[in-house]
């Protein structure tokens, strides 16, 4: 009996390794895949009833409109139009979360998951283009550690960045930094208006790790900060743009 066990145990893994062994991982690749119309030429009817009755629950809270864009926004590097606009939306959420007057505001392009097109803004646009929820993090760093955070973005070409100037390279090493008109003094304090992934260290910017303190509010989601923004400028009468205006420059 102990015997027929034996090779029966022997030739289920003699089995289970034929099977396995005809696959193995060659490569893996990652990227961004832009969801537009195209995925909507050849519907799956079937999966189409399925998921009606919820998309229509979905679409009456998702497509009220709450402010126009005045043109079309994407998120690229070394610097964009979105990129700039979502960094300075974290620093705007640090003084009404806060109270805190940031010097510097962080936010990485991959966060940034889809464009702002012209015209209507809704709900759904901005869950698309901030689909996490990623939140406010308020974090001080030494002037030489924000150096470091300066040079681990130039070595991906860039971020989004507010209140400072970068010269980068095109082989990604910092060139010069200015924050507020002015070089970084590696003695001084900065603070610094990110998200709680970015102050973790997360995306390459370790910098982040030697913060000296970091102060996350309550309520302050990206997203919703972006909402926000959107309806001020709404109720001002006033269109969302952003331009490129040469925060991070590379030669």
């Amino acid at each position: 009996m102990k015997k027929h066990v034996f090779y029966t145990l022997l030739a289920g893994s003699f089995i289970f390794m034929a099977c396995n062994s005809s696959y193995s991982l060659v490569s893996v690749e990652g990227g961004r895949v832009p969801i537009t119309s195209v995925y909507d030429e050849q519907q799956d009817q079937a999966a189409w009833r399925i998921l009606q009755p919820y998309r229509a629950k979905i679409d009456s809270l998702m497509t009220p409109v709450i402010g126009h864009s005045a043109r079309k926004l994407e998120a690229y590097r070394p610097e964009s139009p979105l990129s700039n606009l979502m960094a300075d939306i974290l620093c705007e959420g640090a003084k009404s979360k806060l109270g805190i007057s940031v010097d510097v505001g962080v936010m990485n392009v991959g966060g940034i998951r889809n464009i702002l097109n012209e015209g209507d803004i809704t709900f759904g646009s901005i869950y698309e283009i901030s689909p996490f929820q990623n939140a406010l993090s308020v974090v001080v760093l030494k002037g030489e550690d924000l150096l470091e955070l300066f040079q681990q973005i130039a070595a991906v070409h860039g971020e989004g960045l507010s209140g400072a100037r970068l010269v980068i390279s095109k082989d990604g090493r910092l060139l010069r930094a200015e924050v507020g008109g002015k070089p970084v003094d590696p003695a001084k304090e900065y603070r610094v208006a990110t998200i709680d992934y970015l102050a973790e260290g997360n995306d390459r910017m370790e910098a982040f790790k030697k913060a000296t303190s970091r102060t996350e509010p309550q309520d302050a989601v990206l997203r919703d900060l972006f909402i926000d923004y959107v309806k001020q400028c709404e109720a001002k009468g006033v269109f969302v743009n952003a331009e490129i205006e040469g925060r991070i420059v590379e030669q």
